[in-house]
């Protein structure tokens, strides 16, 4: 596959995207106004997930703030790994249709949504990034309410701008900022959720772009310690036309390293039963994933449907960082998805 490095520039030109390609940094940039589609066509989300893997036992938290156009979602998970358990509740904002004021950067501008029994927000201080959230009736009434300190050193990260085949005038432009180290803590129920830097580690996934309306994608992401570093990777393919560039890359000591085409092998039956399979069209992304627990979902408003798997668990196997360097991986905690959207 022939991939191409982006240029800085603007993202769009006439509603078409400038230039395709990928990138270690935030080199384009989006504005909404140049987008040349309907608002209920723009997608734009932000969404995090940070995972805890010290020896009190595997969880996790993860939040989701988007506006699709037709509809908006503010998304509050917590994973309890140890018990093979989530709870996750979703609040639905309809028509929002640009009027949640999501960043045209993400590396600039708060996020701040407030759905009356839900408000989550993004805050950007220097070097890091606080995420606050306020559910009071999460769980059935336990309540759910605290904050995370994400530093955010001056690492590589993932970026695609990608066309889709067909409609030029559908485009994603993605940045996946991994092994974000993650301290706070989160309360539920009276229960704190305490995230330990050393070993609690964000991702961010900023999305921005108009898409055809149904899609399958297929997404995978780990961040943790290697042999004292921080290591993690971002996979994954079905986000539009890859020719130009596949969204896949290793993460060590903050440098990037690029890979060609991963390919997910999923078993046959449930999503968290047999272990999973990927295998890289370059050689250098060899893992086994042993799934701990499947976050189903099936968001349907109509217009809107998005049926989700989300699988976390633990990758074992081997990468291949750009000087030829083989790094052996060993239950690396993650996840690794299969997500269908009619939107």
């Amino acid at each position: 596959m022939r991939q191409r490095r982006l240029a800085p520039g603007p993202l769009l030109d006439d509603g078409v995207l400038a230039e395709v390609g990928w990138s270690t940094a935030e080199v384009r940039a989006y504005d909404r106004n140049r987008v040349a589609a309907s608002r209920f066509r723009i997608k734009e989300w932000d969404y995090y997930c940070v995972l805890s893997d010290g020896e009190s036992g595997p969880f996790g938290l993860a939040l989701t703030v988007a506006d699709n156009g037709y509809v908006g979602l503010l998304g509050v998970s917590v994973l309890d790994l140890a018990a093979r358990s989530e709870t996750t509740e979703n609040a639905l904002v309809p028509f929002p249709l640009g009027r949640m004021r999501m960043p045209s950067t993400a590396d600039h501008g708060d996020v701040v949504v407030d759905h009356g029994r839900i408000r989550i927000e993004y805050r950007h201080e220097g070097d890091a990034r606080r995420l606050l959230v306020d559910h009071p009736r999460f769980g059935g009434g336990r309540g759910l309410t605290g904050e995370l300190l994400l530093t955010q050193p001056a690492d590589d990260r993932m970026v695609v701008a990608t066309p889709f085949p067909r409609a030029p005038k559908s485009f994603y432009y993605n940045q996946k900022i991994n092994c974000l180290p993650a301290q706070g803590t989160i309360t539920v129920g009276g229960q704190d959720l305490v995230f330990d830097p050393a070993t609690s580690f964000g991702v961010f996934d900023w999305g921005r772009g108009v898409w055809t309306y149904d899609n399958t994608w297929y997404w995978g992401s780990a961040s943790g310690i290697h042999d004292g570093v921080r290591f993690g990777f971002n996979i994954g393919y079905g986000f539009g036309d890859t020719t130009a560039a596949s969204e896949n890359m290793l993460f060590h000591d903050g440098v990037a390293h690029k890979l060609d085409r991963v390919h997910f092998h999923l078993p046959d039956g449930s999503y968290d039963g047999a272990p999973w399979r990927f295998t890289s069209s370059d050689e250098r992304f060899e893992m086994d994933f042993e799934p701990i627990l499947d976050r189903a979902a099936d968001v349907n408003a109509l217009l809107v449907r998005s049926t989700q798997h989300q699988v976390f668990g633990r990758f074992t196997g081997s990468v291949v960082l750009d000087d030829g360097s083989r790094l052996e991986i060993e239950n690396l905690l993650g996840f690794a998805e299969e997500v269908r959207n009619r939107w």
